[in-house]
């Protein structure tokens, strides 16, 4: 069993990936080891493997690899959250998912007996004392499969808040969102955000989101909030810095056909006269040649209503068209299907109490 299982491993193409692990490394280590009849150095491999399993607060490798087969990308579950079909690959996933189950429930025993047989005399009580991991997979091919296509793969997954910092997705694994019994005041304006969440979440093709008034009022709360909201499971909010906005394209195209629904949250956006971001987000607001998916929409916050600032120069420029030039500059706002006024208001003036969060 230990030797066809071994052979099982080196074969793995769909899942190939997990081979990079560093705990699976220890695990062909011990293995490999077995096999050439090395005990001390499958003694050295199982020992680590149990070290690491523990580190990682797991009771066997079902349940790690349980976690890794959900969570880390790779080319099967990818297929499979997007829609796609590929038997070739679809049967090299289920191989592999079989290869893995069986290592899951392979026994301690059988491998401290193994190590036993290459092994002097004086290392039989260090065998019985050793500490054991439990056998067992707690997944199949199918269960796999249908959490691909239900949660999706890799970090979105295993993930539903990210940061956009110099082109890549960065995870936040624990999201400042608060609850709605936390929020003061505004409801109004955050059933209009939720109701138009709900309608991206259903299918519908929503208006992207401008929260604009002033600071302190809970624009970016809001915002936040909508991951707490019951039903929003396959909702991702990601946030762009300024930085990142000129690359948000990019991101844009990575996410399409992906079962998710994702929100970019720009917060406190807002311009200068010559931003070089600004063609970017206008490009992106308006359409471009390349149609944005529908699983994309955008939010923004700003504490400024028509987001690029103006000086007194602006108007009295020698520009001859300088009127157009400042509607033109001023207008996009306009490109936010839904705008919501965030207004400081007097506690005896309905919904509008102050909110103490940002």
């Amino acid at each position: 069993m230990i030797h066809e299982l071994r052979a099982a491993l080196l074969g793995l193409t769909a899942f190939r990936g997990l081979l990079e692990e560093p705990l699976m490394a220890d695990v062909r280590a011990l293995l490999d080891a077995l096999a050439a009849q090395r005990g001390e150095a499958a003694l050295d491999a199982y020992t680590n493997i149990f070290y690491k399993l523990r580190q990682e607060g797991k009771q066997g490798l079902g349940d790690w690899l349980h976690d890794r087969l959900r969570y880390r990308e790779a080319p099967y579950p990818d297929l499979v959250s997007r829609g796609g079909e590929d038997p070739a690959l679809e049967a090299a996933a289920r191989r592999d998912v079989e290869t893995l189950r069986q290592l899951s429930e392979l026994d301690c025993g059988q491998l401290t007996a193994a190590m036993g047989q290459h092994l002097p005399q004086e290392f039989q009580p260090v065998l019985e004392a050793l500490p054991r991991w439990q056998a067992g997979a707690p997944f199949t091919f199918q269960s796999l499969t249908d959490f691909y296509r239900v949660h999706g793969a890799g970090r979105f997954a295993q993930y539903r808040a990210f940061l956009w910092v110099d082109g890549a997705l960065v995870p936040v694994a624990e999201p400042d969102c608060p609850q709605e019994e936390e929020m003061l005041g505004y409801a109004r304006q955050r059933e209009q955000v939720i109701a138009n969440t709900r309608a991206f979440l259903e299918g519908s093709r929503v208006n992207d989101v401008l929260l604009y008034g002033d600071s302190g009022t809970g624009k970016s709360a809001t915002v936040k909030t909508l991951l707490s909201v019951p039903g929003f499971q396959r909702l991702r909010l990601i946030e762009v810095e300024k930085e990142g906005l000129r690359d948000m394209a990019l991101l844009i195209r990575s996410l399409a056909g992906l079962p998710q629904k994702f929100i970019l949250f720009i917060d406190d956006l807002a311009f200068d006269q010559d931003d070089r971001t600004y063609s970017a987000v206008k490009t992106i607001l308006e359409g471009g040649l390349e149609r944005r998916p529908d699983n994309v929409a955008i939010y923004a916050t700003s504490n400024r209503r028509l987001l690029v600032r103006q000086t007194f120069s602006d108007r009295a420029g020698d520009e001859v068209d300088a009127q157009e030039t400042i509607q033109e500059k001023t207008a996009l706002s306009d490109r936010f299907g839904l705008r919501i006024p965030y207004l400081a208001l007097s506690k005896g003036m309905g919904d509008g109490v102050l909110c103490p969060l940002a």
